[in-house]
């Protein structure tokens, strides 16, 4: 027993399925199959593909999944509870499957291959987000991608666009047509970015930090077999400067780290690079020491047991190499870094300067198999995510390696006490020595007791720390550069009283390899102020000492000046100190501090310990600007409370001062750097801040700062405070709460009215005229600019009415556009833009507040044309909300349609029309007439629309005062409309947009009342709506379909029956409309919709029963019906109406009409198609229609325009001489009259002598280009009557001239013979006009049988070839295919040979050969009775059909119908003779050509003639003809064939004296070179005439011997002598 399904609902086919089992499905894999019952192993349901077939299939062929059904039973939905990128790229791929498999058989290889691969990329993509086993970021990655790939293979594929948010699919009606644009726009414009509905605001200024992953792999050795320390860092080429820490690997001899810990876990992470950074000139340098001998190839420099520190050698790495390899975000890609050694050591400081800039002089390169192996990665994304998202790396050990001093983006939290020190360069004295000294550095850090501060050295990130460090050694160098950095981390509370304490040494290189200490350097880390060592470069003071000083007592060197800035300070040194000073050396080092609790400002200090120095509180205040901001944003807290303490304590004394160093602080945070530090100061505000009385003066300063903004001329100090608005307001608010809070509400009323000061002279600012004051404008820009940031602020201390009042009175205080200028009109309307949307709008109670002042302002720009891309941006923010709502919006609606419907389509129709011109013009860009602002107001139009209810159109309609007012908006709304549908202001693949601006215009489109211009406008809009290219859903693909039919109907359905409906509701004012739109509503039955189709049979009855009644016919329908059919073709339509009025009174009219109509269509209809092709077709089916015009229904208007088509159709292919021959059935309907005619198509309104005149003209031109003069000559006759009875002389010349070079053209110009080819078409698949027709075509110059038969084929792709000339049998006339028979015929003229015809130049005869000519003959040889073996043409009979045209060739068409056939048998003898005949006459026409001739040139045509005859004639050829008819036998037993026996001898003995004719005008043109073969040619010529003339003898004398005595009695009998010796001697 069936029983329906609770939870089994959806599944997906996981084998193939195929059962005779009845009522089984056809499964293919990879289906999805919806299940509605189930019974022991079987379930029932249907495939999604074919939801209309159900059946039943085993439940183990389908892997179930959850999902949920809405209105369960019969008419269920199931949708599976998946991702819904996972369902969607399912059903995509699933769609492109098909498509795919297309493009193999189009043969468009690349895109199949580029597809595969896509599809490929997206299977394995959707496999890893349905695994589930990713982080979040990860997961929104994947997304990313494949939502990419769907959008990529959707372009391509030409398939519909998908608007997302959020990389997911949206659904139309949850969102406002508006907020649809933006996501399309976005999507298409910026695919790779989420499409999330971004607000004005500041998120667009978070910046990303970037962070670069190393992992060194491996170091190939060349020559070092010592212990080796790698230093990475990036470096900056440009600025020539590091930018962030080393990363240190330390590696054996054997090229493996030291510490075996550390195996495949040599990798550090670069952190907070910024965008900025990334688009540097960076590079990665690696820095080699080894650590061994002096010398690396010296086994005699220096003991083996003492380890020095020595450069070996560089590398680097160009990170633009790095990007432009590195495709793929999550890719770890290899790149090898090739040593190269330092030539001179003196140079090592900039070595890697030198490989960067290639000065291959200053370094050597390394062998090809040597260098360091790293692998790179770059990643994205904060620090705390990464390391969530990449748990592995991080458990590898990898070492983070940070930027030298701040990143770009300083986070608050983020605690640091470092200090970076480079130990730069020395100068030493010999001291003595022949040679120079090997100097090493040794660097201490001490506290002041002289204890040293262990571990606080960083020689490198990755390794520990060290107590102290020992520089490398330059060999033999007193003046050495290191460049050699080092980190310092100290902690804060050891930072006063520590110090650095550099000792110098030289190392020997003799057998002890001693250390010689020499002198030393120190510096103290904070002076006595308490601010640290400046990021600076400092040259030290080098003092004397030797090994055996000890510094046990720190306070000795302590009290003696570390360099030239502590010289004063310090008494001098006495003689008997044991550490004095080398005045010739020197010791130079580089620091930069990079600590969040110390500083190296002394200004900054002395404001925070402001009470220890209070008299310098207003000097340091006032240099508040002057210190850095990194400083700043460091105690940002300590800063603020100190700020605040001196308020408390001096308000009038420190209150202005504080309230700029408060306006500088918060517009400090302003910027990019400091950003992040907003939350520390809202942190602040909320949790620290004490300032219970601070909100007075701040007040207060602020009020003064407005209030003299109409004064100063200098406002700098007014802006700032300006941009400042939004943290002094929370200042001013959270100091009230404090106060509030410790008074029990104390002064609220003062406080309320200070408020509503504050924005009366927020008013006032914004009132003032600004357009003559350019700092005045600045400061209003500022105010604006803030003034939507204060709202949240004061919504804590006012209702949501109160704060709505006061951003009213704001707003509204605002001048017009005509008073202020473009840039305060620009921040005017962002301004309001970020009003709405702030928080404060989406309240109901404010917004219907704030709405009107909004409104007014929009409308102020609209009218004017001006900011329309802000003033769309605005409403699309309004639309926004209203349709997220959950309250009433319908007063709010209608407010918006009574203050901008009107101009929203005033406006909308002059964007278009600019567009329009534009576009017309093919001029440059105008900025307003963009498709981005068309689309813009298109989508904010259609929003109010959709908002719009029955209620709003009514009350729209009824506050119209006056009928000219109604007919102007619904005239203005039916053309808007009417341009959306018609100009395509959404791409083709917008598909969803398309379709919702659709169905919005259908639910909007209504008339009420009678105007007559209104209701034309209705109908032809109504009409576009059903016939528009985007609702012809039978052109879409079935999964389209089904998703547009599921979503909205079919909207053509709806669309007809409002268009009948609207019909009806005229009544007795349908007349108006008939016949008028008879043309449009025609138009409507083109669409391929049965039911759209029915829908109008009872309009077009209506038409017909209206005029009956009026007229007591209907002759307008029917003129107007034939005039439209030219274009609008569909005959079931008429079959229906044909059904309508069998019932009429009028039946009888009514069928004629329909069967004349029905007539016209079936040519139409076949010339609609036949122009979508090749010209053969087009050119016939015109003839055919003009015939129709002109003989069945006298139009005669129809028949000149379509004899017009027909020319224009010939001369697109140059077919002139047709052309011609086609304007002359123009010609011929006019006279040589002054009968006035109207403008017709190109003509002008003249009379009919005028427009004879100009076709005359005309025709001639084209009988000149197609050579065919003979045709020009008459009509340049008739043309010259006329101008010589007009007097006309110079017309008569002009035409004289004109005959005159016809006829030179005649006689000079060489014209080519065409070929004449017959046509059959056979089988039922061609159209009417063709089926089972045959015709004889006219083909092109050169072209031959194959050309012509080939051209056919590809006219006709799916048609056969018949290769036999038989007369195909009714099996294959009535087949459904289409078969072609093509075969060449001869022309037959009508010109006859009679003894004038000598005399014509054989030119002449020849073109009156091939033209004019209506009858044709093709000929089939067979063998009547049995084959004579010995000579075949003996018996060689000849069936020539000849077939009769209905018009000669050449005419107005390049070919005509066949009017019938006529065969005849040929004997052998006659056929000898046509052949004999024919050849005669081609020698006798080739040879005039050359006898004009009196140079040589090529003859090949000539020679092969006349070879082609000859050698034919001694092989074989008329020796032939010689033996099968002058045989004895042949003549005795063939009396009858006498004469025709004489007439073959005379063509014979007339070809031998052609060829010797033609044999001499050879001899006189041939080429020295071809002398051989004429001479051969002569040869045989002879041989051929005495064989002729040997023949000719013998049968004269057998025709003698025969002669029937009869003959001679009879002629004895009735005549005389003479006759009888006549005939004798005959």
């Amino acid at each position: 027993m069936w029983i329906p399904t609770e939870d089994e609902k959806f599944g997906v086919v996981i084998s193939s399925f195929r059962s005779s089992v009845s009522q089984s499905l056809v499964l293919e894999l990879g289906e999805t199959v919806q299940i509605l019952e189930k019974c022991e192993g079987w379930y029932r349901g249907f495939s999604t593909k074919r939801p209309t077939v159900k059946g039943i299939f085993p439940t183990n062929y389908v892997h179930l999944k959850k999902a949920t059904v809405t209105n369960r039973g019969q008419c269920e939905t199931v949708v599976p509870l998946e991702d819904p990128i996972i369902t969607e790229s399912t059903s995509t791929l699933q769609e492109w499957g098909v498509l795919w498999k297309q493009l193999y058989v189009k043969h468009r290889v690349e895109l199949f291959q580029k597809l595969r691969h896509v599809m490929n990329e997206l299977m394995d993509l959707r496999r890893q987000l349905i695994s589930g086993h990713m982080t979040q970021e990860q997961s929104r990655e994947v997304k990313r991608h494949i939502t990419l790939r769907l959008d990529w293979g959707n372009e391509h594929l030409g398939l519909d666009l998908v608007p997302r948010k959020e990389f997911e699919m949206v659904d139309p009606d949850q969102f406002s047509v508006s907020d649809l644009y933006k996501m399309v726009s976005a999507w298409q414009s910026c695919p790779t970015d989420c499409l999330c509905l971004r607000r004005h605001g500041d998120g667009s200024r978070t910046l990303i930090a970037h962070h670069l992953f190393l992992n060194l792999k491996s170091f190939t050795y060349n020559s070092i077999s010592e212990d080796t320390e790698v230093f990475f860092s990036l470096y900056d080429a440009r600025e020539s400067k590091y930018i962030s820490e080393r990363f240190l690997v330390k590696l054996n001899k054997n090229g493996g780290p030291q510490n075996p810990e550390k195996v495949d876990r040599l990798c550090a992470l670069f952190t907070d690079l910024s965008t900025k950074d990334l688009k540097k000139e960076l590079y990665i340098v690696a820095h080699v020491i080894r650590s061994g001998r002096m010398l690396l190839n010296d086994s005699k420099k220096g003991p083996p047991h003492v380890q020095y520190r020595r450069p070996y050698g560089c590398a680097a790495l160009a990170m633009s190499d790095v990007f432009s390899s590195i495709t793929d975000p999550r890719e770890e890609k290899d790149f090898v870094l090739k040593i190269y050694t330092c030539n001179n050591e003196s140079e090592w400081y900039q070595i890697h300067e030198n490989i960067i800039r290639k000065s291959s002089t200053k370094y050597s390169a390394p062998s090809t198999n040597y260098g360091l192996i790293v692998s790179l990665q770059l990643f994205r994304g904060d620090l705390d995510t990464l390391r969530r998202e990449n748990h592995v790396m991080f458990s590898r050990g990898v070492t983070l390696t940070r930027k030298l001093g701040f990143p770009d983006v300083i986070l608050p939290g983020d605690s640091r006490n470092d200090l970076y020190l480079m130990l730069e360069r020395g100068d030493f004295e010999r001291g003595g020595k022949s040679v120079q000294k090997n100097i090493e550095v040794t660097v201490y850090v001490l506290y002041a007791d002289g204890e040293t501060l262990k571990d606080c050295i960083h020689v490198g990130c990755g390794e520990p720390s060290v107590s102290e460090h020992c520089s490398f050694v330059l060999y033999h160098n007193n003046s050495p550069r290191w460049s050699e950095s080092l980190k310092l981390s100290i902690p804060i509370e050891r930072f006063r009283g520590s110090h650095l304490r550099f000792e110098f040494r030289h190392c020997s290189t003799k057998d002890k390899g001693e250390k010689k200490l020499f002198g030393f350097s120190f510096t103290p880390l904070m002076r006595e102020d308490g601010t640290t060592l400046l990021d600076e470069c400092h040259e030290l003071y080098v003092y004397k000492c030797d090994e055996n000083t000890t510094f046990s007592n720190q306070g000795l060197y302590l009290s003696m000046p570390c360099c030239k800035a502590d010289l004063n300070s310090c008494p001098a040194i006495p003689a008997s100190f044991p550490f004095q000073r080398s005045n010739k050396e020197s010791f130079c080092i580089s620091t930069l501090l990079a600590s969040t609790k110390l500083t190296q400002n002394v200004d900054l200090l002395t404001l925070l310990k402001w009470k220890a120095n209070p008299e310098r509180v207003l000097d340091i205040l006032g240099r508040l600007r002057v210190i850095s901001g990194e400083e700043i944003v460091k105690f940002l807290q300590d800063v603020l409370d100190t700020l605040f303490s001196l308020l408390d304590d001096n308000i009038d004394k420190y209150g202005p001062l504080v309230f700029q160093s408060l306006v500088f602080i918060i517009n400090l945070l302003r910027d990019s750097r400091y950003y992040h530090f907003r939350p520390v100061m809202d942190a602040y505000i909320h949790n620290q801040f004490a300032g219970a009385l601070a909100y007075k003066e701040l007040i207060r300063c602020l009020k003064w700062y407005m209030d003299r903004s109409a004064e100063v001329v200098r406002q700098d100090h007014i802006q700032d405070a300006m941009r400042a608005l939004e943290y002094l307001f929370k200042f001013i608010v959270q100091s009230r709460a404090l106060y509030s809070r410790a008074t029990c509400g104390l002064e609220e009323e003062q406080f309320r009215a200070s408020i509503q000061e504050l924005f009366h002279s927020i008013r006032f600012l914004l009132s003032l005229d600004g357009r003559n004051a350019e700092t005045l404008v600045c400061t209003q820009a500022a105010l604006l600019n803030s003034f939507p940031d204060i709202f949240d602020e004061l919504l804590q201390m006012f209702t949501v009415q109160e704060v709505a009042e006061l951003v009213r009175g704001t707003l509204a205080s605002m001048p017009g556009t005509v008073d202020i200028g473009q840039s305060m009109d620009v921040v005017k309307l962002q301004s309001i833009s970020r009003t709405v949307d702030s928080r404060l709008f989406y309240f109901p109670e404010s917004r219907s507040i704030l709405l009107p002042v909004v409104l007014h302002h929009i409308h102020l720009h609209l009218r004017q044309q001006r900011e329309l891309l802000l003033c769309a941006g605005i409403l699309s923010s309004i639309f926004s909300i209203l349709n997220t709502s959950s309250s009433c919006v319908q007063e709010e609606v209608e407010m918006m349609v009574e203050s901008l419907l009107d101009v929203l389509l005033q406006t909308l129709l002059s964007i278009m029309s600019k567009s329009q011109a534009v576009e017309n013009s093919r001029s440059q860009r105008c900025p307003q007439c963009t498709a981005e602002i068309t689309g813009e107001y298109v989508s904010c139009l259609l929003s109010l629309l959709k908002l719009m209810s029955e209620l709003h159109f009514h009350h729209l309609l009824n506050n119209f005062h006056s009928k000219d007012e109604l007919k102007e908006f619904l005239l203005k709304i039916f053309c808007v409309f009417r341009n959306l549908m018609k100009l395509g202001v959404f791409p083709r693949d917008w598909s969803i947009m398309r379709l919702l601006t659709i169905c919005i215009i259908k639910n909007n489109i209504n008339v009420q009342g009678f105007l007559n211009v209104v209701w034309n406008s209705f109908f032809s809009l109504a009409v576009l709506f059903i016939s528009q290219p985007s609702l012809q859903l039978e052109s879409l693909s079935q999964v389209k379909r089904k998703r547009i039919l599921d979503k909205y109907g079919d909207l053509r359905v709806q669309m007809a029956y409002e268009l009948y409906s609207m019909w009806q509701k005229l009544g007795d004012n349908k007349p108006h409309f008939t016949p008028g739109m008879m043309g449009p509503f025609l138009g409507v039955t083109l669409v391929p919709q049965a039911e759209v189709r029915n829908i109008m049979i009872p309009i077009f009855h209506d038409m017909m029963d209206w005029e009956q009644r009026k007229n007591g016919n209907f002759k307008q329908v029917e003129a107007e019906l034939m005039d439209k059919l030219d274009i609008m073709t569909d005959q079931y339509i008429y079959i229906l109406l044909l059904e309508k009025m069998e019932q009429e009174t009028w039946r009888e009219t009514g069928v004629s009409f329909i069967t004349s109509v029905t007539r016209l269509i079936e040519r139409l209809l076949d010339y609609r198609d036949s122009v979508r092709g090749e010209e053969t077709e087009s050119k016939k089916l015109g003839a055919n229609i003009m015939n129709f015009y002109k003989c069945e229904i006298t139009k005669e208007d129809m028949y000149i325009r379509y004899i017009h088509k027909l020319c224009d159709l010939h001369l697109q292919m140059h077919n002139y001489t047709e052309a011609a021959f086609t304007l002359l059935l123009y010609w011929e309907l006019l006279q040589w009259s002054e009968q006035p005619l109207r403008d017709l198509m190109q003509y002008p309104a003249q009379s009919q002598w005028q427009r004879k005149e100009t076709l005359s003209r005309k025709i001639l031109h084209y009988f000149n280009k197609g050579k065919c003069w003979e045709y020009g000559i008459s009509l340049c006759r008739e043309l010259a009557l006329q101008y010589e009875m007009l007097y006309d002389y110079h017309s008569l010349s002009w035409i004289r001239k004109m005959e005159a070079s016809f006829y030179d053209n005649i006689i000079e110009q060489q014209r080519l013979e065409p070929e004449f080819f017959r046509m059959g078409f056979y089988g039922r698949k061609f159209p009417f006009f063709l089926r089972n027709k045959e015709f004889v075509c006219r083909g092109y110059d050169y072209e031959r049988l194959e050309d012509f038969q080939q051209r056919m084929l590809t006219e006709f792709p799916q048609a056969i070839a018949l290769q036999h000339p038989n007369l195909p049998d009714d099996s294959i006339q009535q087949s459904d295919a289409q078969y072609i028979q093509v075969y060449a015929v001869t022309p037959v003229s009508e010109l006859s040979d009679g003894p004038m015809m000598d005399r014509v130049p054989e030119r002449i005869k020849s073109f009156y050969r091939i033209n004019n000519v209506s009858r044709f003959h093709y000929d089939r040889p067979f063998h009547k009775g049995p084959k004579d073996r010995e000579n075949e043409f003996r018996s060689l009979w000849i069936e020539r059909t000849t077939l009769v045209l209905c018009r000669p060739l050449p005419g107005i068409s390049r070919w005509f119908d066949v009017e019938r056939r006529e065969v005849v048998e040929v004997s052998p003898l006659e056929n000898a003779i046509y052949v004999v005949e024919n050849k005669n006459q081609e020698l006798r026409t080739l040879i005039s050509q050359y006898q004009q001739r009196h140079h040589h040139g090529n003859i090949n045509l000539l020679s092969m003639c006349l070879n082609g005859v000859i050698d034919a004639a001694v092989n074989g050829g008329i020796a032939r003809y010689q033996e099968a008819f002058f045989d004895k036998d042949y003549i005795s037993s063939h009396p009858e064939e006498m004469e025709r026996i004489t007439q073959l001898k005379e063509l014979m003995q007339e070809q031998v004296h052609i060829l010797g004719v033609g044999l001499a005008v050879h001899e006189k043109l041939v080429h020295p070179e071809m002398r051989p073969l004429h001479k051969k040619l002569v040869d045989q010529f002879h041989v051929m005439r005495s064989g002729l003339s040997h023949v000719s003898i013998y049968c004269a004398s057998l025709l003698i011997n025969m002669y029937d005595i009869s003959h001679f009695i009879s002629l004895s009998q009735h005549g005389g002598a003479f006759e009888v010796v006549s005939a004798l001697l005959h």
